[in-house]
């Protein structure tokens, strides 16, 4: 362990490399012991960095990193981690994780480095590959729980088993030119899944993945999406929430400038029947889309089953949506969608300034039981949507409440 400069002529940082803890890197070695005992060391110590060097590949076995660990603790991770490949030697008490970090406070994960799940079997065992296979669930490959102040910066994501990388039960959050990368056939591998979680920013990121490029679920606010870029994948989704009569809970969550190319999905949001609770005050503006299959969808009949789900009328309540700027190009004919909920209808939809189109054809919008209203051009039409409220001379004040609703999300510096 040497004390070097790291970052500032005037920081010295400690620098724990999971090398001299008896790491060997050559990607058939099991290194899960030697990050096990840098991890306590490095937790442990004073402006200490836990060094993952470049050039090599470290196979990790499943483990749970815990802290509390000493502030501004810095996480380097510069060569590649690599999980098991082999699904049946993974151990039945970590099913569901890979690398999790519990409990963390002022840490930085930072660095060039790749994060590798090796899902390729885990993705053909999938129930969603093919329906002879037991349905089960697989790991996330990054999971960061029960944590706050924590940034995330630079690394790559990439074939995870399931979930590429999950926030849970955090709060202030930063992730920023984060790359996530999946086949566009691996099944529910999210790239970036936040949960019960509040004031998170994904800032700069690429995702590309078989499921959602971000996932927004239940307990989940101030949440803000900047510069975002997605493809393949299923969109930029709320939800799914609701499901099993349960109560989901978003709101305060603002997308700003993104790209979506080749998605099944745009803007998604994804509700089951039966469910309660509500999504509120969402702000989505300057977003292009290219080739995307639904390009803005509301959707509370949402069912992700092998058999159809029973008619129920209590829904999640879907209210204070934005949509600002929206451009691109459609795969089907419906660029708009509204499907809610006819007891419990989407109200207060706000359309501004949208112009979707379709190659080789015409598109439109489809609303059931949505209310709102549109201003500035909008093609599709969007007259479907119901509203004793189109007086344009109270547009104004709409968009300003808003604009207010969702403007002051602010995000804390780290």
């Amino acid at each position: 362990m040497d004390s070097v400069s790291w970052g500032s002529a005037h920081v010295n940082k400690v620098i724990v490399n999971v090398d001299g803890f008896g790491a060997v890197g050559d990607g058939v070695s099991d290194d899960t012991q030697a990050f096990v005992n840098a991890w306590n060391k490095a937790c442990s110590t004073d402006r200490s960095v836990l060094l993952v060097p470049q050039g090599r590949r470290y196979l990790v076995n499943a483990t749970r990193f815990r802290g509390p660990c000493s502030d501004k603790f810095v996480i380097q991770i510069e060569g590649t981690i690599v999980a098991p490949d082999e699904p049946k030697s993974w151990d039945p008490k970590n099913q569901r994780n890979w690398l999790s970090f519990y409990n963390l406070t002022k840490v930085y994960f930072q660095g060039n480095g790749v994060i590798d799940g090796s899902g390729s079997k885990w993705w053909a065992a999938s129930c969603k590959k093919n329906k002879t296979n037991p349905c089960r669930g697989a790991p996330t490959a990054l999971t960061i729980d029960l944590s706050s102040a924590v940034r995330v910066k630079g690394l790559t994501i990439q074939n995870s088993q399931q979930m590429n990388f999950v926030i849970s039960r955090s709060n202030s959050v930063r992730v920023i030119d984060v790359k996530v990368s999946s086949p566009e056939d691996s099944p529910n591998t999210d790239g970036i899944h936040i949960t019960d979680s509040t004031t998170v920013l994904v800032q700069n990121c690429k995702i590309g993945t078989g499921d959602d490029c971000i996932s927004i679920v239940n307990g989940s606010s101030n949440i803000k999406m900047k510069n975002i870029y997605c493809g393949p994948g299923h969109g930029i989704s709320i939800g799914s929430l609701g499901k099993d009569n349960s109560t989901g809970i978003v709101e305060k969550i603002v997308l700003d400038k993104a790209f979506l190319r080749g998605a099944t999905n745009g803007l998604r949001i994804k509700t089951w029947q039966g469910g309660s609770g509500y999504v509120r005050s969402v702000r989505y503006q300057d977003v292009r889309m290219e080739d995307v299959s639904n390009p803005i969808i509301i959707d509370q009949f949402y069912c992700d089953s092998p058999t159809s789900c029973q008619n129920q009328t209590s829904a999640v309540e879907i209210s204070q949506i934005m949509y600002r700027n929206i451009t691109g190009t459609s795969r089907s004919q419906k660029a708009m969608k509204f499907a809610c909920s006819d007891s419990v209808p989407c109200t207060h939809i706000v359309l501004n300034n949208i112009n979707l189109q379709k190659s080789d054809g015409t598109v439109e919008t489809y609303c059931n039981s949505a209310a709102g209203f549109g201003y500035g051009y909008i093609q599709p039409s969007a007259e479907c949507l119901s509203s004793s409220d189109k007086d344009a001379t109270i547009i104004p004040n709409k968009e300003a409440d808003f604009i207010q609703s969702t403007e002051h999300l602010i995000h804390t510096e780290l």
